[in-house]
């Protein structure tokens, strides 16, 4: 096992130019923690991935950890029992909000997190560490849920597993982060979905700027901001049941980037 991952994380390297980099550790990292910031979210296939990450060698710098370059993630989002939080989503809500417990695999780190995207278009977040992955909300995540989520924590229940690879770049010239996310998988009970063609890229700021190295990029190669969270995405997928129509041009994209298919998305 250990040997096949070795390979995995030395094959996607290669595949994505990933030591033609400078790396940064997680140590040197503050000055980009933006835990108040603005996020924009593009869908992509990993062949454009693959495409544009070698001409970006000399603007960012790529995060390693545990000398790996794509560290893997695995979230267990929360809602309601009648998915309250997805529903303000996809009715367009101004303010929303995610909870989340996460585990970073590779370093061995839990958080219970809180995602607000408020009405001036900022993503606010606030986290709290936990011994492990949290898998219910009682006792001290309860409590930290008081003080960070306007809603009663007691209806929260786990909905939706997700997992993917995390590659993190950080900008050479300015305050910005970027995540890279590729071999998504949504999971719930004995149903699981995944796409490995898909890639989720979101360059988070202090305050949006074009000029954005990844942002002109993207641009030059058609690629447009899309608005849709892992966690609606998965529900969507998982939870037919569960109203969708507002999401449906974006999870045809989705559809057609996983099958490796060109970029294609009207507004």
């Amino acid at each position: 096992m250990l040997q096949k991952l070795s390979t995995y994380h030395q094959d996607l390297a290669a595949t994505l130019a990933l030591n033609h980099y400078a790396p940064i550790t997680l140590s040197n990292m503050s000055r980009v923690a933006l835990l108040n910031r603005t996020d924009t979210k593009y869908v992509l296939s990993l062949a454009t991935l693959q495409r544009i990450m070698p001409q970006l060698t000399e603007d960012y710098l790529s995060l390693v950890v545990m000398g790996k370059r794509a560290s893997h993630y695995r979230t267990l989002y929360f809602d309601s029992e009648d998915f309250a939080l997805y529903h303000r989503h996809h009715a367009g809500a101004l303010n929303r909000y995610k909870v989340r417990s996460r585990e970073y695999v590779d370093s061995q780190l839990a958080f219970l997190e809180v995602k607000h995207k408020n009405n001036k278009g900022r993503t606010v977040k606030s986290r709290m560490q936990t011994p492990e992955l949290a898998d219910e909300i009682v006792d001290e995540t309860a409590a930290f849920l008081q003080e960070t989520f306007p809603f009663d924590p007691a209806q929260l229940e786990a909905k939706l597993w997700v997992e993917y690879d995390r590659i993190t770049l950080v900008s050479e010239l300015r305050q910005e982060r970027v995540t890279i996310d590729l071999n998504l998988t949504f999971s719930w009970e004995d149903e699981t979905i995944s796409l490995p063609h898909l890639v989720i890229i979101e360059v988070k700021q202090d305050g949006f700027s074009a000029q954005s190295e990844m942002i002109r990029l993207l641009r030059q190669n058609q690629v447009q901001p899309l608005g849709l969270s892992k966690y609606c995405m998965g529900v969507s997928l998982l939870y037919p049941h569960v109203k969708h129509n507002n999401f449906k041009s974006k999870l045809r994209l989705v559809q057609k980037l996983a099958q490796g298919q060109s970029y294609a998305y009207l507004h």
